[in-house]
């Protein structure tokens, strides 16, 4: 039984792609959000996180103020890094046990975890295909100019400081090119997920 990691840059049409996905009937797991919940109170990067940062990012409610932690690495790749030597990890563990837990649940269709970051964090063991979404720098530029309304400059500043999809692709098993509309997207997908369906199992 297949689990496919979905990963893309910025504007790709990533999320969009999960959306689908999902109404075909695929178990979305989100990786940003299991990154989220393992630095919660509780959870297993919790105590590390607090221990590198300081208790100054603890918000009275015990959460970590992300806000503030986000100030603190922002444009400084040491503190960047120590951070993300913690939450990588504990969310490589959390997204293998969902996806166990899963298919313990009786799951036998495909699982699909979007993941920004899959190739960075090295997080390919988890995967038996890995799925890129790319677009093209036109594309992308105006899809985040209408989505967030970020000027060109600030999303060209974005696309550089990330992994560049030639290297993605060195590591993905398909490559699904949204250039078009959201028709010939959701047509491409349905050809795509057939495929996965007939090789699933």
């Amino acid at each position: 039984m297949l689990t496919i990691g979905l990963t893309g840059g910025i504007g790709s049409g990533k999320s969009t792609v999960a959306k689908i996905l999902g109404e075909f009937g695929a178990p979305i797991l989100d990786a940003d959000k299991i990154a989220h919940t393992t630095y919660a109170p509780g959870g297993p990067a919790y105590d590390a996180v607090v221990a590198a940062f300081g208790a100054d990012i603890v918000a009275p409610d015990r959460m970590i103020d992300r806000k503030k932690l986000g100030a603190i690495v922002f444009g400084k790749p040491e503190q960047l890094k120590k951070l993300t030597s913690i939450v990588w990890p504990a969310t490589f563990e959390s997204i293998r046990r969902n996806v166990a837990e899963l298919r313990a649940s009786g799951t036998k269709m495909p699982i699909v975890v979007e993941a920004a970051i899959l190739i960075e964090a090295n997080w390919q063991p988890l995967f038996d295909k890995i799925w890129l979404v790319r677009a093209s720098r036109e594309q992308v530029v105006a899809r985040i100019e209408r989505q967030r309304g970020l000027k060109p400059a600030e999303t060209e500043a974005r696309i550089r400081a990330q992994l560049p999809d030639e290297q993605r692709a060195k590591h993905a098993s398909l490559v699904i090119e949204n250039n078009g509309s959201l028709d010939e997207l959701r047509n491409l997908l349905k050809s795509v997920w057939s495929d996965a369906l007939k090789r699933n199992g």
